[in-house]
């Protein structure tokens, strides 16, 4: 897995700047991921992956064959992995590795949620 700085979006006021992780899921098959938020549970880093939606039109022009419009939100895949700190090369690198965990990761799920929620209670503000 690699950590890349992309720019996402369509117009550029839209245009943020996202981390993408590149990594390979359990069938074999490449998959890109964004990194939604990193948080911290007793003490050890975790970060909160889902996949990336990227904006394959270019076009400014809104006669184009693409849909623009946007609909109900997609369902998004979450996945919640560990972080943690590696030197490769003398380059500080960050690996994500699963939690295997279950009871672990069902906590790492209910403070996820629950931070998400107060996210979108501040956003309803």
């Amino acid at each position: 897995m690699y950590c890349d700085d992309q720019i996402m979006g369509g117009s550029a006021a839209e245009e943020e700047l996202q981390d993408l992780i590149e990594g390979v899921d359990e069938d074999g098959n490449t998959v890109l991921l964004q990194v939604e938020r990193y948080f911290f549970y007793n003490g050890e880093e975790y970060v909160v992956l889902g996949d990336a939606h990227v904006d394959d039109c270019d076009c400014e022009d809104e006669e184009c064959d693409h849909d623009h419009e946007e609909d109900e939100p997609e369902a998004v895949n979450l996945y919640i992995m560990k972080v943690v700190e590696t030197e490769q090369d003398g380059e500080e690198m960050e690996e994500f590795l699963p939690v295997e965990d279950e009871d672990l990761l069902e906590k790492l799920i209910e403070v996820v949620q629950a931070d998400f929620a107060a996210d979108e209670a501040f956003d309803d503000e």
